[in-house]
């Protein structure tokens, strides 16, 4: 994350994201302005919970490590900023899919 010292340990299910941001120039040379730009849906793992508890209290792992790239749900999650730069904090439920490159 951030060089000072901030970090965020994420609880249960939970995971930070840092959002990518797409192309901001399109390929005939049109800049889209940022009123217009969709809401990125997808991001980079930085940050995962140690999962949710089952009815017997055992933690049941989650399917995304630190580092994954994820496609997650337009306008889901909790968007904040640490040290300027703007992260998503979201449930694992929120995620769609992993990007495989």
């Amino acid at each position: 994350m951030a060089d000072t010292g901030t970090r965020l340990e994420p609880l249960n299910d939970r995971l930070v994201i840092k959002p990518l941001h797409q192309e901001q120039v399109l390929s005939s040379g049109i800049v889209i302005p940022d009123s217009a730009k969709e809401k990125p849906q997808q991001g980079e793992v930085i940050a995962i919970g140690p999962g949710k508890r089952d009815d017997e209290g055992k933690r049941i792992t989650m399917d995304i490590v630190i580092g994954d790239r994820i496609l997650y749900k337009k306008y889901t999650g909790q968007e904040i900023q640490i040290d300027n730069e703007d992260l998503i904090v979201l449930e694992e439920r929120e995620v769609l899919a992993k990007v495989v490159v």
